[in-house]
């Protein structure tokens, strides 16, 4: 007489469904936020409208990098649970990427006043290479 086998435990989602639950996450936060959040994340990221998009639909498999998260939190606003479910989430689908997260969530976020270029295009090219350049003087101090 053999005894019981114990149950097996559970299958990891498949990578997809653990990008889209934590997206999900994202699209009910924009979608509870007032008009233009997509367009300020996208300004804040140093993006266009059509990545936010991305990022926020769970049908898309585009993940978000990691170096994202911790603006997308704070520029949307995310309450200390949404904060929890979305982090809880993002490290279940990328178990590896979540220490780079928790790294970057030690910084602050400084708002610059820069001039306007008179052209949308530049401006955006502008942003992004502010953002570039931050990022790189970071990396530096962290080394």
């Amino acid at each position: 007489m053999s005894l019981p086998q114990p149950p097996a435990p559970p299958l990891p989602p498949a990578p997809q469904d653990a990008v889209a639950a934590y997206k999900s996450i994202l699209k009910a936060v924009l979608d509870l936020r007032p008009s233009g959040m997509r367009r300020r994340l996208a300004e804040g990221l140093g993006s266009n409208p059509s990545f936010v998009s991305q990022i926020a639909n769970p049908a898309y498999p585009t993940p978000i990098p990691a170096g994202h998260v911790e603006a997308i939190l704070d520029i949307c606003h995310f309450s200390p649970d949404e904060r929890r479910r979305f982090l809880a989430a993002y490290e279940a689908a990328h178990p590896h990427r979540i220490h780079l997260v928790r790294s970057l969530a030690a910084g602050r976020t400084l708002t610059l006043s820069v001039p306007d270029l008179g052209d949308a295009e530049r401006n955006a090219e502008f942003d992004r290479a502010v953002a570039a350049f931050v990022q790189k003087i970071s990396r530096l101090l962290r080394e």
